[in-house]
């Protein structure tokens, strides 16, 4: 029970840099991202590959973090005049670009059997394996958490959430809105390609099917769980679906009276209830004082 538990603060801990780099994007800067799960799956698969090679697990990580923020900023560079819905539009069909790209290109990353026997970081010593990832990763995201923290109190912050307020009043004192669109793009997808790299390293395996649109979805739902714009709620929020999303596996020691296909139908329909009664709280109507 003890490593199942530390496996959900893993997963949490993942998803909660996901999360992070669509709180600059969404949160901050107003821009829809539908397609958070291409950056994830594009740091994850450089990372296996560098990991093949015998990359060290720090430059392996370095080098899937800067990737997944290089194509971020080609994304955002190439849609500049998109907004809200057709930019969604767009990332989510992006997402799926990659993932049938990497699901058909056998020479490039072993289609759809994925690649296996992904390095992990090195053991600290005096812990176990599943531990020592675990205070890894919780590092990384106090590194991350501080990164966007800083982003949202300097100058630039406040830059993002007046775009996302109104990006014609921004543009009208001379601010180069596109610039801060594509660094904000940038630096959501480089922290998802962070993610994607500790994702691959903890599994040891990857393959496309791991990258559908639902990965997208329940990070956007964390943060629209959370206040928008807040990096403390996003990863508050992040921990609450990330409970619901691997908590609820233990279902099969308590439920018996179904097999295994309709429990894990049942499962993913009890996960679409809870999210959509807690953003139904979150977002609903409020009454008047």
């Amino acid at each position: 029970m003890i490593d199942y538990a530390v496996s959900i603060l893993i997963f949490a801990c993942i998803y909660g840099l996901v999360a992070l780099g669509l709180n600059i994007q969404w949160g901050l800067t107003g821009l829809i991202n539908l397609g958070q799960v291409a950056f994830f799956a594009v740091g994850a698969y450089t990372f296996a590959l560098l990991s093949k090679i015998g990359m060290p697990f720090p430059v392996g990580v370095l080098v899937a973090t800067l990737t997944g923020g290089g194509f971020g900023a080609a994304v955002a560079m190439f849609t500049p005049r998109l907004r809200e819905d057709y930019l969604a539009i767009v990332t989510l069909g992006f997402s799926e670009f990659v993932r049938l790209i990497l699901l058909n290109e056998k020479w490039l990353a072993g289609g759809p059997d994925g690649i296996a026997g992904i390095q992990r970081p090195m053991t600290i010593a005096g812990f176990g394996s599943e531990v020592s990832f675990l205070i890894i990763v919780v590092v990384t995201l106090a590194i991350a958490f501080a990164f966007t923290r800083r982003i949202e109190g300097f100058p630039i912050g406040r830059t993002l959430r007046a775009i996302r307020e109104d990006e014609t009043v921004v543009s009208s004192v001379g601010k180069v809105t596109l610039a801060y669109k594509t660094r904000a793009f940038m630096l959501g997808a480089a922290l998802a390609g962070l993610g994607g790299a500790f994702f691959a390293s903890y599994l040891s395996y990857i393959s496309p099917d791991m990258f559908g649109p639902n990965v997208s979805i329940y990070v956007l739902a964390a943060v629209l769980i959370g206040r928008q714009g807040s990096s403390v709620a996003t990863l508050a929020s992040t921990a609450l679906v990330a409970l619901l999303l691997e908590g609820t596996r233990i279902l099969k020691d308590y439920v018996t009276f179904v097999d295994g296909v309709e429990l894990a139908a049942l499962r993913l329909m009890l996960l679409g209830i809870a999210l959509i009664a807690i953003v139904a709280v979150r977002y609903g109507p409020r009454r008047a004082v």
